[in-house]
């Protein structure tokens, strides 16, 4: 029956609803329609107009996705709507809206923007100056819509301070794994096409498709620099430096595998325009050994993308368990396609040079995935900022030691973790 517990229908919607209140851009909506609803109804005792739209429109403009990027923009921001509202506040008074006198409003905000020096927000000066034109014409006095502005400015600023941003963790920590699985499935698919007369606008195909993993890359650089500006300041992570050095070193390594996974694509295109006729890629045998190590490269491929998102100490054992035993059976399935390649050399004598480059290029992949690899690189990362941290502290003299004191307490924590996990 409708509405009872465990129906699949209502259990997926109570699924989809827990989801969506997780969301961060669901969070995020919430916000900003609460700030710039409580900015207006402040402004509406403070100000003299009877439509202070300034205040909320400033709030929306205020109120941003991270804490770390409010912190950071915030004052430009507000002095760019400001002045826009100033500039504005003087074309209402004597020229009123017309298509003269906007343009000559933008002309006048982005010039005195660059003066002011907001950087980025240059084009908001031109933006507030025409939205407050639009929505001024009852307004009876400047002094209003600045006073309408600073109600919006503190009311975004304060949201920011009182209920911490999302954070942006989760939809990064999936934007890699959604990388790794798609360098597994480019993989799996190649495999399978190795022991058969190959087909090079096929191959080429793949080619294609290794090089738009680049695009997707990007993408994914975007998500993580979200998530860490998202880490930093905010009150509800204890261990910011550590996750976003850790998500940040994962797809680092990722890159570099995509990269080899697009060179070893040309590799085997090049190799396919060398066969012909029905001549397959490669013999059967050393066919079916390739495929089961690009399986297994496949599969290290998303033990290592889990092992980079798990937030969980004990998820992050399994996956490292995981990661483990996939390299090995790599190395091992590779080691016999190796030699298989060598006992038939003489066949094809022209193609050695690729036979060793598709090798190669498989012992960089498994090289950057090697967990020591992993850890040393993490470790190095992870004692700069460190360095760089107490260089920043000892500007701040007493203070920087009191702030201090947190930091030593993660990099226990985690060195113990490490010390455990070897043992």
């Amino acid at each position: 029956m409708a509405g009872m517990p465990g129906v699949p229908g209502v259990t997926d919607a109570k699924v989809k609803l827990k989801r969506a209140r997780r969301d961060p851009v669901v969070a995020q909506i919430l916000r900003a329609t609460a700030a710039a609803t409580l900015a207006y109804v402040i402004a509406l005792y403070a100000s003299a107009n009877p439509a202070p739209l300034t205040a909320p429109l400033t709030a929306l403009l205020v109120v941003q996705v991270t804490l770390y990027s409010t912190l950071t923009t915030g004052v430009k921001r507000v002095n760019a709507v400001v002045i826009g509202v100033l500039i504005a506040s003087l074309f209402s008074s004597i020229t009123g809206l017309s298509w003269w006198s906007l343009g000559l409003i933008i002309l006048a905000a982005l010039a005195v923007g660059q003066f002011v020096r907001v950087d980025e927000f240059v084009n908001e000066v031109a933006i507030s100056a025409m939205l407050v034109l639009g929505v001024s014409q009852l307004a009876s006095q400047a002094w209003d819509r600045v006073v309408e502005t600073l109600v919006g400015a503190v009311v975004g600023l304060g949201f920011n301070l009182i209920f911490a941003p999302p954070v942006w963790v989760d939809p990064a920590a999936q934007a890699v794994e959604d990388l790794a699985g798609r360098m597994n499935a480019l993989l799996q698919a190649m495999g399978r096409e190795l022991d058969a007369p190959p087909v090079v606008e096929q191959i080429e195909a793949r080619l294609y498709e290794a090089r738009r993993l680049d695009q997707y890359v990007a993408e994914v650089d975007d998500a993580l620099r979200r998530a860490e500006d998202s880490l930093r300041f905010n009150p509800r992570v204890s261990e910011g430096l550590l996750s976003r050095l850790t998500l940040r070193t994962g797809l680092d390594t990722l890159e570099i595998c995509v990269v080899v996974v697009r060179v070893l694509t040309r590799s085997l295109t090049d190799l396919a325009k060398r066969r012909h006729g029905d001549e397959p890629l490669f013999a059967q045998d050393v066919g079916t050994g390739l495929e089961q190590t690009f399986t297994h490269v496949g599969e290290a491929l998303v033990n290592f993308a889990e092992l980079v998102t798990a937030q969980v100490s004990a998820n992050a054992q399994q996956a490292e368990e995981d990661l483990a035993e996939q390299l090995a059976a790599a190395w091992t399935s590779r080691d016999e396609a190796a030699q298989l390649l060598l006992s038939r050399v003489r066949l094809h004598p022209h193609a050695w040079q690729l036979h060793g480059a598709i090798l190669a290029e498989i012992d960089r992949i498994l090289d950057e995935l090697d967990l020591e690899h992993r850890s040393r690189r993490l470790m190095e990362e992870l004692d700069t900022a460190a360095g760089e941290r107490r260089r920043q502290y000892a500007r701040l003299g007493p203070l920087g030691a009191l702030l201090r004191r947190g930091g030593p307490r993660w990099w226990a924590r985690w060195r113990a973790r490490r010390r455990r996990t070897r043992r």
